[in-house]
């Protein structure tokens, strides 16, 4: 099996892209960041994904994750990048870009859960594993026993009658100047409805916010395990790498 794998991930205001080891899912070296061009046209990304490639130094497949829904390698939604986004083939435009070698495009929830699956909070856990990420909104990945149901928007569900990120990110938090039990009954709901659908094993909790993970998680009420995400930052960077490497 290939060791090594090259991931990106691209996000609003930066493109992040490492070599990763595919065996512990850390990075080997420095991360190489780029600012998100603005505006943020694929043409845009795409030369700056190839630009991270070639800094590098890569020639093998390369995983990208968008903050998009991706089906068939092509974006179907588009939340922080430029709304011409939306019915690209991205698939074929990184493929172009970066001289017509193998690509693989997938959303940045669905990355981060799998590499928190496989190398992270979730990996000695069996049966459904959920990760939510909480930030601006709320991303979502599901797996059961290592395989992902891409494209879940669990961020969209209706919890209460309002959205569940209008109710529960960590930017409703700040923006309502809640306390950590405050918001920590807001995240209790959606987690309590999304597992009333599911069942799942294991919650996994990311985004900026799981680092102070001792001053909310212990407050919530649900029932399924909630614990914090492992690799932070890295999560979408290897789980593009590790999804590049079964092209």
């Amino acid at each position: 099996m290939t060791t090594t794998g090259f991931g990106i991930d691209v996000g609003g205001s930066g493109v992040k892209g490492a070599l990763i080891d595919l065996s512990t899912g850390e990075m080997i070296g420095e991360r190489i960041k780029i600012l998100t061009p603005q505006p943020s046209t694929p043409d845009a990304i795409a030369t700056t994904v190839t630009q991270i490639v070639e800094q590098a130094g890569w020639d093998g497949p390369v995983g990208i994750t968008l903050p998009s829904v991706v089906t068939g390698g092509i974006a179907r939604s588009a939340a922080n990048i430029d709304k011409s986004w939306i019915g690209t083939d991205a698939v074929a435009l990184f493929g172009k870009a970066l001289g017509g070698r193998a690509v693989t495009v997938l959303n940045d929830a669905d990355a981060a859960g799998i590499a928190e699956d496989t190398y992270g909070a979730g990996k000695d856990a069996s049966g459904v594993v959920i990760l939510l990420t909480f930030g601006t909104g709320i991303g979502s990945a599901i797996l059961h026993n290592g395989v992902l149901l891409p494209n879940t928007e669990f961020g969209h569900l209706e919890v209460h009658g309002k959205e569940a990120e209008h109710r529960a990110a960590s930017s409703v938090k700040e923006k309502k100047d809640l306390s950590y039990k405050q918001w920590a009954v807001e995240v209790s709901k959606v987690l309590t409805t999304i597992e009333d659908l599911t069942w799942p094993d294991l919650f996994i909790a990311g985004g900026g916010i799981s680092r102070k993970h001792e001053k909310w998680i212990p407050l919530l009420t649900n029932r399924t395990p909630v614990v914090p995400a492992a690799l932070l930052n890295t999560a979408g960077i290897a789980g593009a790498a590790l999804a590049a490497s079964k092209i």
